[in-house]
């Protein structure tokens, strides 16, 4: 009884039994709200939360706002997985592939001023990496009075971004960290790695080529496409005066995504299905369609991923290419392409701050520990990447893959080397509980935007 009152007293969640509900568990955990309670697979339980975060963590008094994140909850003596997603919180229940490893629990929990979970007003300096990270430690401390096992973090792409940044600021809150396709924008000035990148992916130049030409064809007939995208905007209410300006600079800003967009979600194996420069408009314009989206660089499809251009524009930096062998038919210089270009007017003027990536460089460089980065091999994402110490940290590639990379696509041998370093992390062995077939859970993320996710 002395220890349940002293937790009490410090404002704690008791460390009940196993048997307790963890309904019960929850709502004793101060600052936690449980938004509901939903059908999750055998074995487990699924909640939506949300946590009360200061909106300046150096300032608490300053305002408060509600962070939003899900609980796949097993049982309180398994490891726990903090997922982090770098973007908004998806609200049905998944495995990321670290928690289906160790057989574990895992919440999953949304960026803050990614709404819902963003404060009113919203002061955008509150926005950067220290803030993010202070909201997961907060949780970490809140929930570690009912999940006492190991802690694991892990995210993809942006995802797997936050949960460097966050072990870097609090390296005790979690016993080892695993980051997919996580790029690492050291010096935001220096990006040649991407156009090297790009001249050499995949095993066939005529692949590279027949890319590069599609672009270069599209731009090229720029009068016959324009017309066709702003009547397909009109049609499906879509604008472009609120963040690019114009249909035509959303346009060129889709055509220049195209082969970064390729390589990140397709393989190899669809270099086939590139189109030669002889097809219709219509097909080209189709093919667009497929491969880019050209609901994305509207005002709708840009507005969602205002919190990542600014953080990109402000802190994380952002991948510029130079585009030669598109410059007789571009409209816009190469520095077009940027995190600054799609951000309303009003947040233009952030400026870019150099010594908060080199500082988590730095770091991870040489004094991480416990961490575990995998790249996928044609992922353009990885052209720029963390580099980890020597101190039970490693770093693999999977082989062709793309923005999709993970463990389980690794070569065997490096395959079962990350498993081992991971559970032995997380202090279990080989999970015993069933396999969950396919549909048991929904699949991971895998979300298909521009910039990281």
């Amino acid at each position: 009884m002395a220890t349940v009152a002293a937790a009490l007293t410090a404002g704690l969640a008791p460390a009940a039994s196993a048997q307790e509900d963890i309904l019960t568990r929850l709502k004793q955990v101060p600052g936690l709200t449980v938004v509901s309670e939903s059908t999750a697979p055998a074995g487990h339980r699924f909640f939506i939360l949300s946590y009360s975060q200061p909106v300046d963590h150096r300032r608490p008094s300053a305002g408060r706002f509600e962070q939003r994140l899900q609980l796949l909850h097993k049982a309180t003596d398994r490891p726990m997985v903090l997922h982090t997603s770098g973007y908004n919180m998806r609200t049905t229940a998944f495995r990321s592939e670290p928690t289906q490893l160790v057989d574990g629990n895992q919440i999953s929990v949304e960026q803050r001023f990614f709404t819902p979970s963003r404060p009113e007003p919203a002061d955008w300096r509150d926005l950067n990496i220290w803030q993010g990270a202070t909201d997961h430690h907060r949780l970490v401390e809140a929930l570690k009075p009912v999940y006492a096992k190991k802690w694991i973090s892990t995210g993809a792409s942006k995802g797997g971004m936050t949960s460097v940044y966050h072990r870097r600021f609090y390296p005790r809150d979690v016993d080892g960290v695993v980051a997919y396709v996580a790029p690492n924008d050291v010096n935001n000035n220096a990006d040649q790695a991407y156009d090297k990148f790009f001249s050499t992916v995949g095993t066939d130049p005529a692949c590279r080529k027949a890319l590069d030409d599609i672009q270069h064809e599209a731009l090229k007939r720029r009068s016959e496409l324009v017309p066709k995208y702003e009547a397909w905007a009109a049609a499906n209410g879509h604008t472009f005066n609120q963040v690019l300006g114009n249909a035509d600079k959303a346009f060129e800003m889709t055509v220049l995504d195209t082969v970064w967009i390729f390589w990140q979600y397709f393989t190899q194996a669809e270099c086939a299905k590139v189109p030669p420069t002889t097809i219709s408009t219509d097909e080209l314009y189709n093919w667009y369609q497929e491969i880019a989206d050209w609901g994305f660089y509207t005002d709708k499809g840009l507005t969602p991923f205002v919190p990542y251009y600014y953080q990109a524009a402000n802190q994380l930096g952002w991948p510029s290419l130079k585009f030669k062998h598109l410059r007789d038919v571009a409209n816009y210089p190469a520095s077009f392409y940027s995190a600054k270009s799609n951000l309303p007017q009003s947040l233009r003027s952030v400026r870019h701050e150099p010594w908060p990536m080199i500082d988590v460089d730095l770091w991870v460089r040489t004094q991480s520990s416990q961490m575990l980065f995998v790249y996928g091999g044609n992922d353009p994402w990885g052209a720029e990447r963390f580099s980890p110490s020597r101190r039970d940290s490693y770093l693999y590639t999977a082989p062709g893959a793309n923005h999709g990379a993970n463990i389980a696509g690794l070569v065997p041998a490096e395959r079962d080397s990350a498993t081992a370093a991971l559970r032995r992390w997380a202090n279990v062995t080989a999970p015993v509980a069933k396999t969950f077939a396919a549909d048991d859970f929904d699949r991971p993320e895998t979300a298909r935007d521009r910039f990281p996710r």
